[in-house]
């Protein structure tokens, strides 16, 4: 019985105690007394729930005693002294009524007033989207900072400065006046983008995916697109779902990647598209759309070709362009070259290649070095492939990443002499 209670608190933590931070910051508007309070009422989950059985209604139940856990906490160890009244007495929690926490649907948008509290433009934007991708999806300063391209180090020294520029100046936790949200839009959808992209690619570990925040980030995707229907909202909620349908087939039984040329497309979620493309549709059709509507658009055409040997790289080449001068990067230039392989040859995305490299461009991006190897195989330059190959090897972090890299070094290392 107490072997399946911890799985049952376990599976709850991985499902439900971002959100219970979430509500906890909101109840106790403190960043580090919330996440102290989160973990006390996991505690007490352990301690509580064998004797007492699993509540109806887990996440309540650890809000609440999340809450007066850390009332209590502050009351008994005074931990915060500047809080107290002058006559001695104990200082009050602003919090509201028990409604506040026990009903979801009061509770549902928590996390999206988080990423706008840590979105404020008293932020800087750096400090906004790490802070953001740390508190409210619970990745690790490593994974963030392997999104970013930036040390470790320098990403914990940012997220300690943000929440510090939060408290001091006590910036209010709560989705802005209708008439300032559009200027908090961009930040905002960088965040959930860059969740997602964590999620359908994972930057380090021992899957290809991490579904738990490819499905978060869709889920406020969809509380963004319901709060604030901005053309560029629905286009990157249409490119998350183009990019997840295709989740099922990007991975062997085993856990292999598999190529998008190569994938099962009858295992790909119809559903999905479905709904993607409308979205996508929808903001284009605006003409107020913005990179993640383009980037939808050219996850479209992928989605609508009914095998590889069909799909418009000619399309995709030309959306490449527009997306480059709505949002021009190196690693837009390296999705363009791939594009202009498939419709021109290698060697001439091979060219494009070799020339964001000779800048001084995206020399530690692992797929910047595992592009160039594909392309020097295809033209037959085999030690530039094994070279290439062997850096995108050192750099990456991702073990089916790291097989398939292993796998084509394999076909490229020499014959060995007299077998």
């Amino acid at each position: 019985m107490t072997d399946s209670i911890q799985d049952t608190v376990s599976a709850v933590y991985v499902a439900e105690s971002r959100r219970v931070l979430a509500t906890l910051i909101r109840l106790l508007g403190d960043f580090d007394v919330a996440e102290e309070a989160m973990h006390d009422a996991f505690r007490a989950a352990l301690e509580q729930w064998p004797r007492e059985g699993v509540p109806a209604n887990p996440r309540a139940w650890l809000v609440s005693a999340g809450r007066f856990k850390a009332i209590d906490g502050l009351r008994r160890q005074k931990r915060f002294e500047s809080l107290e009244k002058p006559d001695g007495s104990t200082p009050e929690i602003p919090v509201q009524d028990e409604s506040a926490w026990k009903d979801d649907e009061s509770v549902g948008d928590d996390r999206l007033r988080l990423i706008f509290t840590c979105c404020h433009p008293a932020l800087a934007a750096d400090a906004q989207i790490a802070l953001t991708l740390r508190e409210v999806c619970g990745l690790t300063t490593e994974e963030i900072a392997q999104a970013f391209l930036t040390p470790a180090p320098t990403l914990a020294q940012r997220i300690v400065r943000a929440k510090a520029k939060i408290r001091d100046a006590k910036i209010p936790y709560q989705v802005p006046l209708p008439a300032d949200l559009p200027d908090r839009l961009d930040a905002v959808l960088r965040v959930i983008y860059l969740v997602f992209n964590e999620g359908y690619a994972a930057s380090s570990g021992a899957s290809l995916t991490r579904h738990d925040l490819s499905t978060e980030a869709i889920r406020l995707g969809r509380l963004l697109v319901e709060l604030l229907p901005e053309p560029e909202a629905h286009g990157l909620l249409g490119l998350m779902l183009l990019h997840e349908s295709r989740r099922g087939a990007r991975t062997s039984p085993d856990g292999e990647m598999i190529l998008l040329d190569d994938q099962d497309r009858s295992l790909w979620n119809r559903e999905a598209i479905a709904e993607g493309l409308r979205h996508v549709e929808g903001a284009l059709v605006s003409r107020r759309f913005g990179p993640y509507t383009i980037q939808g658009a050219i996850a479209a055409v992928h989605a609508e070709a009914k095998a590889a040997a069909a799909t418009d790289w000619a399309q995709i080449v030309g959306l490449y362009d527009v997306l480059l001068r709505a949002d021009p990067s190196p690693v837009v230039e390296l999705n363009r070259a791939v594009a202009v392989a498939m419709r021109d040859g290698p060697a001439a995305g091979l060219a494009l290649v070799d020339a964001i490299l000779k800048r001084g461009d995206l020399q530690d991006y692992r797929l910047a070095h595992a592009t160039r190897g594909e392309l020097c195989r295809r033209v037959g330059r085999i030690d530039d492939a094994r070279s290439s190959y062997e850096r995108a090897l050192a750099l990456s972090r991702q073990d089916p990443e790291r097989r398939f890299i292993e796998r084509r070094l394999a076909t490229l290392r020499p014959p060995v002499p007299g077998l």
